[in-house]
């Protein structure tokens, strides 16, 4: 037995109100009904128990929970990569992969790789990478500010 209140509010198995009675008369009362007293709210004051059974509360809070779970919206990061001297053909077809994401509400991390000389050139990446913004204002924000990590320079877009 966990609970550690001298007194406390008891609830009854089919949701009626005992009232409060001291612990050892409220686990009496459910011992007479072979059920278990079971702590709902140990922060109140005094603390309200229920008279249950704990097996089938514990198997119902995990439903529970399951369901919640279920309804939670899956955000997923996806990431494209370029090269800093990229075609303007396949940079266009890199924007309607990131509108696409976008659309279908995922979160686009759009990274520029540098490779040898072409570190030299970091403004190339800043200028592809701020045209992207732009062209993605209508239906996505920039999730903080341009990176630069090693040899590469990225934005993380957030769908509207």
């Amino acid at each position: 037995m966990n609970i550690r209140a001298e007194e406390v509010r008891v609830i009854n198995s089919d949701g009626s109100m005992i009232g409060v009675l001291p612990l050892t008369q409220a686990v009496s009362l459910a011992k007479e009904q072979e059920l278990d007293l079971v702590e709902i709210s140990p922060n109140a004051n005094p603390p309200v128990c229920k008279i249950l059974d704990y097996n089938k509360y514990v198997y119902e809070q995990g439903k529970k929970a399951s369901e919640a779970k279920k309804k939670q919206a899956k955000v997923t990061m996806k990431e494209l990569r370029i090269k800093s001297h990229i075609a303007p053909h396949d940079l266009e077809v890199r924007m309607r992969q990131i509108e696409e994401f976008l659309r279908k509400k995922n979160q686009v991390r759009f990274v520029v790789v540098f490779h040898g000389r072409e570190n030299q050139h970091k403004d190339i990446g800043i200028e592809i990478l701020n045209n992207t913004a732009k062209r993605m204002e209508e239906i996505a924000t920039v999730d903080g500010k341009m990176q630069s990590l090693g040899n590469r320079m990225f934005l993380t877009f957030i769908p509207k």
